[in-house]
């Protein structure tokens, strides 16, 4: 149903006209992002799968080893052993635009390249266990950071896919189908107008001939 509010001008049809052409170009822009946002998506979705089931094992490992730390050493010089980390990771947080989606990217790197600075501690009291428990953890490390970058990623994603798509609803299912109606409505209008015109000019020039006519026939008789 046409708006009762609009004016049916040919001025307001070249507004609602305009308005209806950006509506429908915004309309296409808003599906392809939509598009690439769930392609996307998709693509970073799979990937969290894969990053997950990976760290997921790899921290099992690690608690394995752990556990077998613990039962060979004891509890005490465990502790001691792990007590003064010796390697530091500095982590730098950045971000990309993806589709106008600010998503996060995770850098890190450690105070130094010697691989074998992730043990703070000797080799003599201690188990090998121990040792592949934090060599376990060191390699799992990258992947952690990673799946965090991935899952926010996907979380902010997915709010910005749902945002564009009650957008294009909006537009597909409210603002166009309005306009097209009101534009129908006003040139319905305009052409009912156009014919009542065309009728009332008739009818003047009707009046117009007989009254002519009327005259010419007095000017005869009077002669």
């Amino acid at each position: 149903m046409a708006n009762t509010q609009v004016n049916p001008t040919r001025m307001e049809l070249t507004r609602l006209k305009k308005k209806l052409s950006t509506a429908m170009r915004g309309h296409k822009l808003l599906k392809d992002k939509r598009d690439e946002l769930m392609r996307q998506f998709l693509d970073m979705v799979r990937l969290n799968k894969a990053l997950r089931e990976k760290v997921e094992a790899g921290i099992n490992a690690a608690n394995k080893n752990f556990l077998l730390a613990r039962a060979a050493t004891d509890a005490q010089v465990l502790d001691v052993a792990l007590m003064a980390p010796k390697q530091e990771v500095f982590l730098e947080a950045s971000d990309r635009n993806v589709m106008s989606v600010e998503i996060p990217v995770f850098e890190y790197k450690t105070r130094t390249a010697d691989l074998n600075d992730i043990y703070s501690y000797g080799f003599a009291f201690t188990s090998a266990d121990l040792d592949d428990a934090v060599l376990s953890l060191s390699e799992v490390l990258p992947d952690m950071l990673k799946l965090a970058e991935i899952e926010k990623s996907c979380q902010l994603m997915a709010s910005e896919i749902e945002k564009t798509r009650r957008r294009v609803n909006a537009l597909e299912h409210v603002m166009i189908p309005e306009l097209q109606t009101n534009i129908k409505y006003i040139t319905m209008k305009l052409d009912e107008n156009e014919r009542s015109t065309q009728i009332r000019l008739m009818k003047v020039k009707d009046m117009m001939l007989e009254q002519a006519h009327h005259y010419s026939d007095r000017a005869a008789q009077s002669d």
